[in-house]
């Protein structure tokens, strides 16, 4: 079983390729959006974009001077929003 330590490197690692993803697709590179997604497992995804959100979300709320609770009950009513509108 891995360490604490090298569990939390691994998914730093994942969420570093994960801000460049969003980077890429952002700026509308999609090959290496792609190249960099490809590189990773499932479960380095979901590792890597969890620690991305969770490091977001705890920034926002931060610079909001909110409680992350209020932040991603904020967030949840806007995904809500969006899929009723589809």
């Amino acid at each position: 079983m891995d360490s604490p330590a090298a569990s939390f490197l691994d998914a730093a690692q994942a969420a570093q390729a994960g801000a460049g993803i969003i980077a890429a697709r952002h700026r509308g590179d999609r090959a290496t959006a792609d190249a960099l997604l490809s590189g990773l497992t499932d479960d380095r995804k979901a590792d890597g974009f969890l620690f991305l959100a969770d490091l977001a979300v705890t920034l926002l709320a931060g610079r909001e001077g909110r409680s992350v609770d209020d932040v991603t009950a904020d967030l949840s009513q806007q995904i809500a929003s969006q899929i009723a509108s589809i």
